[in-house]
């Protein structure tokens, strides 16, 4: 459970949540196939997402508690990404953040493997000189951004501020 999910149970708004698989659209869209209730939504530089909706979390977690230290990754869905990354690296990325205040999480799979992370930043802590781990696993999936931007920002991750208003 995320830091700031007691504050959107409550209704203050959240400044920005993401919880979603990110990999290259082909990728993507060739494993969610044998998942109905995933969608996905395209970013920039040929990378598409996934976000971890209520109805997806349900239908692909094993009941076990969440791997890795995310937040939000079903239990055995760890395993679900590793086989997905036999076509291509795959990564999973969450942040929250509230008033400028947050945390942010990212791990990578890439030929059955996790090849990058897990990564955090907890609340108080800042990123590093090699950036965020959420960019981070962008660039290991590709991404290039052009200074002052991030590879976050150069893929589009700025454009919804809630994992759900990518459905829309």
């Amino acid at each position: 459970m995320g830091v700031l999910d007691g504050w959107r149970r409550r209704g203050v708004g959240v400044g920005y949540e993401l919880q979603a698989v990110i990999a290259e659209d082909e990728v993507l869209r060739g494993a969610v196939r044998d998942l109905p209730v995933a969608r996905v939504a395209s970013l920039g530089q040929g990378l598409s997402l996934m976000p971890m909706t209520d109805e997806l979390f349900d239908a692909v977690t094993d009941g076990t508690e969440g791997p890795l230290g995310f937040w939000r990754l079903p239990g055995g869905f760890d395993q679900r990404l590793a086989e997905w990354s036999a076509a291509g690296a795959v990564a999973y990325v969450e942040a929250e953040y509230f008033g400028g205040v947050g945390e942010q999480r990212a791990a990578v799979w890439a030929e059955g493997a996790v090849v990058l992370g897990p990564l955090q930043v907890r609340e108080g802590q800042s990123f590093g000189p090699a950036g965020s781990p959420i960019s981070l696993a962008l660039r290991r999936l590709g991404a290039v951004a052009d200074p002052p931007a991030d590879e976050f920002v150069a893929v589009g991750l700025n454009r919804h501020r809630h994992s759900e208003d990518w459905l829309g």
